[in-house]
């Protein structure tokens, strides 16, 4: 594997030296019908495994990786804002990749296109499932079979969500890195910030804090604590239990540690959204990863177990928070090229068809709620690897 490794920043992972990926909380889209993007609820909390080795199952500490802690049902998507370098990302759920439909693999592939392209891919709400659409990740056990990994492979082994990261091979990112250093140039000249790069005082992300980004120019939207429960975003999240010197460990003499609730992802309603097409040469990626990483997905009650923290209060249901006239988005960008829905993606039923319906009546909302989108090392904690 190529130098850089994973690293935890906060609540951002850090993978080789130019990608970055948080996991944001979000509204559950209804099961039918297409829709907006809906907006970012803040980040979910990240904690190494490593750093809990008295009260992780073992199999856990096996795999390495990082931990966050979602609800039945919650939604997330994934958040790119931050990717310094072009990157090639495979991103896969239960080991089946989002993008494809095809089993993991540790090589990159055209034949389907089997990886995001970062920067150019902003974020990632759902699996390619549509022609200009997705389907939104939803969390759920594993063992009932409504987990993508269930739906497409027949079983549910893996579960979590895994990340694997390719750099620019050497020839190709210096061609990059010159090309980056003329158009800023350029546009010093004549004001404003280049693609990709972050405008002085502005953010990486938005969308709700932490993901979708506005365009150069363009202002970004206020980033939006985690909602208090019942209510709305922007109210206190609840205070973790855990104190800033460091993690809650259960003492080595104590019990051994309990076997946690293994969590998947499945797919709930469908959204407007692209995922584009690399209009790169294949040999312009480097032949190995700089990065990989396996996400656990942590029930409430084995968070508390596990870290001794409170998780974040449920989300705010989207009934209110269409009602309260906050926003919902609409991205575009005409320069890229979708790429073409996984057949396989494309048969996999939402959550509702195993857990029943538990919806509550859709309130769409108003035109004016709808905001269009568009056109070094760095420090943190190293992330431990293992065997997957």
């Amino acid at each position: 594997m190529a130098k850089g490794g994973v690293r935890v920043e906060g609540n951002a992972l850090l993978l080789g030296e130019g990608a970055q990926v948080r996991f944001m909380r979000t509204l559950r889209l209804p099961e039918t019908g297409t829709h907006n993007l809906p907006p970012g609820l803040g980040e979910f909390p990240l904690r190494r495994v490593e750093d809990y080795p008295d009260t992780v199952p073992a199999d856990w500490l096996a795999k390495g990786g990082v931990m966050l802690p979602v609800y039945l049902r919650e939604a997330m998507w994934l958040s790119f804002g931050g990717t310094r370098e072009p990157t090639a990302l495979q991103v896969g759920v239960g080991k089946v990749c989002a993008v494809s439909g095809e089993r993991w693999t540790g090589a990159l592939g055209r034949r389907p296109q089997n990886y995001l392209v970062l920067p150019r891919q902003p974020w990632l709400d759902g699996i390619n499932s549509g022609t200009g659409t997705v389907r939104q990740f939803v969390a759920v056990p594993l063992g009932l079979g409504a987990t993508v990994e269930g739906q497409v492979t027949g079983e549910e082994t893996a579960g979590g969500v895994q990340l694997q990261a390719f750099p620019l091979g050497a020839k190709a990112l210096e061609r990059w890195r010159e090309e980056e250093r003329a158009r800023t140039a350029a546009t010093r000249r004549v004001g404003g910030a280049p693609y990709g790069i972050v405008p002085p005082g502005g953010q990486p992300g938005g969308y709700g804090g932490g993901g979708y980004g506005a365009a150069p120019g363009m202002p970004m939207p206020a980033p939006m604590a985690a909602p208090a429960p019942g209510g709305l975003p922007g109210a206190p999240a609840a205070p973790a239990a855990a104190s800033a010197g460091g993690p809650l460990r259960r003492s080595r003499g104590g019990p051994a540690p309990q076997a946690a609730p293994a969590m998947g992802l499945g797919v709930g309603g469908s959204m407007r959204q692209e995922v584009y097409r690399d209009d790169r040469k294949a040999k312009d990626w480097a032949a190995e990863p700089a990065a990989r990483i396996f996400v656990h997905l942590v029930t409430p009650p084995a968070w508390r177990r596990i870290t001794g923290e409170e998780p974040p209060p449920s989300p705010v249901d989207r009934a209110a928070y269409t009602k309260a006239g906050l926003p919902w988005f609409d991205y575009y960008d005409e320069d890229a090229a979708d790429l073409a829905p996984s057949d396989t993606l494309g048969g996999v039923q939402p959550v509702g068809e195993w857990l029943g319906t538990d919806e509550a009546p859709w309130a769409e909302p108003a035109p004016g709620q709808v905001a269009p989108l568009g056109n070094a090392p760095r420090p943190g904690k190293p992330v431990q690897d293992g065997d997957w």
